[in-house]
């Protein structure tokens, strides 16, 4: 299956360097470019691509602007990639409905992944932001119910400590090195705590381990 992309950056050359790395990849396909917010939103609105790659700070139309409108218009799942994570950057953009943020200072294997994510439906969320965001909505003292915490306990040892590391906003490269194991082991355990705990998303992972108060 072909992820199709619509890339919105302002500066020309970043944008250049953002269709090179997704044109190598042979299930990405980079089917528009904008310059500015307003062309983002009108390109989305025609092409219907899956996945909205947008800048914060553009011309004629802020990038959370432009991702309102997206999304309002169910024309596609964005992924802010932007070089600040300042809150109002980083709240706004998820208000509007942004299914992921990102930080230009990111490998592209992150950001290839990011969009792969993005696509299926998933969330995307840079370290920094993610730990953030567990720091703003996470209650040490609420009350986890019986089920959670069964299911926690039924984890391997292995995906408690994985757990833990989400929590502690981790990333999975830090987790693999924190753990001393391979990448891609540490993903599929990510995968399958997901499932076992039956959550969506890395974010709702890490605040049930704030609740639980599980460390690193």
């Amino acid at each position: 299956m072909t992820i199709r992309v619509l890339v919105a950056e302002d500066q020309a050359a970043v944008r250049a360097a953002l269709v090179m790395i997704l044109s190598a990849e042979p299930d990405l396909e980079v089917v528009g470019q904008a310059a500015d917010g307003e062309e983002a939103v009108r390109l989305a609105l025609e092409l219907r691509p899956d996945v909205v790659l947008m800048d914060v700070q553009m011309p004629r139309l802020d990038g959370v602007s432009a991702t309102r409108e997206v999304v309002a218009a169910g024309a596609a799942q964005v992924l802010v990639l932007t070089t600040f994570d300042l809150d109002e950057y980083v709240y706004g953009a998820l208000r509007a409905g942004a299914a992921g943020f990102l930080l230009k200072d990111l490998e592209a294997d992150t950001l290839v992944e990011g969009i792969r994510t993005v696509a299926r439906g998933d969330g995307m969320l840079a370290p920094s932001v993610l730990r953030r965001l567990i720091g703003t909505f996470a209650r040490p003292d609420r009350t986890v119910g019986p089920d959670a915490r069964a299911a926690v306990a039924a984890l391997t040892p292995r995906e408690r400590e994985v757990l833990a590391c989400i929590g502690a906003g981790l990333s999975n490269g830090e987790i693999a090195r924190r753990l001393e194991m391979a990448e891609a082991t540490t993903k599929t355990h990510v995968s399958r705590i997901l499932s076992k705990l039956e959550l969506r998303s890395r974010v709702q992972a890490a605040i049930l381990a704030q609740d639980l108060g599980l460390t690193v």
